[in-house]
């Protein structure tokens, strides 16, 4: 298995394994994919990498850029991370999350939406005064800067 950026042959695969992968999460709109594809349209898409494994994607994730307080900077968001659910429980996941992590080393913040138990492994926690409205605070973390404050908006494209 590799991971690496992705291509524009990727894009219907990317699609597939995303809408695969939250198929059956309970909080899912189901919007994951358009989201992708909304970012990549808009230009937002700053880190897209795919896992291949004998030449099937077989997972993905995406960053992209977030306001603090209606600020850019070096603040991404990291999401949607996704794994066909025949090879969740593989690694396939932590190897995808690492690797993003590796690409975003100049961000002052990294936030993202997502299970406390499986992030905490990564350096992610919640961090009071740092709030994305109407998620719950114990599953909008960040890593990094555990003093930057402020409300994060997420590119329109999270919003298809």
């Amino acid at each position: 298995m590799i991971i690496r950026p992705e291509v524009p042959a990727d894009i219907p695969s990317i699609a597939a394994v995303t809408a695969a992968a939250f198929s059956e999460v309970e909080h899912s709109a189901q919007t994951e994919p358009a989201i992708i594809d909304a970012l990549r349209a808009a230009g937002a898409l700053s880190v897209s990498l795919v896992a291949v494994d004998d030449e099937q994607v077989i997972g993905h994730v995406a960053a992209s850029p977030v306001l603090i307080d209606a600020h850019p900077g070096p603040f991404y968001g990291l999401g949607p991370l996704s794994v066909l659910p025949e090879r969740q429980g593989e690694g396939i996941g932590s190897l995808l999350l690492r690797s993003v992590m590796e690409h975003l080393v100049d961000a002052e913040v990294i936030v993202l939406l997502g299970e406390p138990d499986f992030y905490a492994r990564f350096g992610f926690a919640p961090v009071e005064g740092l709030v994305y409205p109407d998620a719950p605070a114990e599953y909008f973390l960040a890593y990094r800067n555990p003093h930057r404050r402020g409300e994060v908006s997420y590119h329109p494209a999270f919003f298809v």
